[in-house]
């Protein structure tokens, strides 16, 4: 890992480190996409490690567990020889949820989302009957923000209700705008004093899912000096990796305020000043 006080070096693609690792956990959303636009240079460096021989194990904070997943990496054309699994939070939150059999839930989040209870014991309830809250994100993230839940998570935390947050991201981009995540509501709960569980990045449960499945797929466990980590998310992806122990590399993207394409030592000094989750080298974008 990289030392405080080293500058963080800018390089043009991965392919040159590339025989320094077996595995790969690569964010999607920022990465690969920005929820309208595939990126293809770095699908195009996702397919190449590939074809070297590593394993790429996408792992989002999606709150769709991985067959809804992998339904709108298809349709955003992000070619599906360009991973070998996915993890989702979505899929961290189905195994919260099947070890409380019988639960009754409160969800807090839009219908699109209703396929992370497909298939569990489980009921929906209001929120004076509920014995948990998941909330997977904003019921519109195109025109609200965490300010209108306020009444709202106060009536939860009266209850004393527990929450599983599904997608710890706070924002993401959704074209060239940034959207507010279930991450946002589940601070702010926290805030309040409310009991949250979270189910994806940075946090361990997730990980430790990625490496089952990429045990499982080469047929033994990765040892952490051969993994990396990809994301554009400072909190999530950089947080997450320093927790666990590999190496990172940062994905420019308009999350904190840059751009893609855009990126030069100083900028990424001032991004990660003061931050002990520090990346081995940026990138302006994923490429090979």
């Amino acid at each position: 890992m990289n030392d405080a006080l080293d500058p963080i070096p800018v390089i043009g693609g991965i392919g040159p480190l590339a025989a320094d690792y077996d595995l790969m956990l690569c964010d999607v959303w920022g990465v690969l996409h920005n929820g309208r636009d595939v990126f293809a240079p770095a699908v195009g460096a996702t397919r190449a490690f590939r074809e070297t021989g590593g394993t790429v194990m996408l792992i989002s904070n999606s709150p769709r567990p991985r067959p809804r997943l992998i339904e709108q990496l298809d349709g955003l054309g992000v070619a599906r020889s360009a991973y070998d699994a996915v993890v989702t939070s979505g899929d961290v939150t189905r195994a919260e949820l099947t070890a409380r059999p019988g639960v009754e839930v409160f969800h807090l989040g839009p219908e699109r989302d209703k396929g992370i209870f497909e298939g569990l014991d489980l009921a929906f309830a209001p929120v004076g009957e509920a014995d948990i809250v998941v909330c997977s994100g904003l019921f519109d993230d195109t025109s609200e923000t965490p300010e209108d839940y306020r009444d709202c998570l106060a009536r939860l935390k009266k209850l004393s209700l527990p929450m599983i947050c599904a997608n710890p991201d706070i924002q993401v981009e959704r074209g060239d705008t940034l959207v507010y995540c279930a991450g946002a509501l589940a601070q702010a709960y926290e805030r309040l004093g409310g009991e949250v569980v979270y189910a994806g990045k940075p946090h361990r449960p997730i990980y430790d899912l990625a490496f089952a499945e990429a045990g499982a797929l080469r047929g033994a466990q990765v040892a952490g000096e051969r993994v990396f980590a990809v994301g554009d998310g400072l909190d999530t992806d950089m947080a997450g990796a320093a927790a666990i122990g590999v190496d990172a590399f940062y994905v420019a993207s308009g999350l904190h305020g840059g751009g893609r394409g855009s990126l030069d030592e100083g900028k990424v000094a001032r991004l990660f000043e003061g931050r002990v989750a520090r990346p081995l080298a940026a990138l302006s974008e994923l490429r090979w």
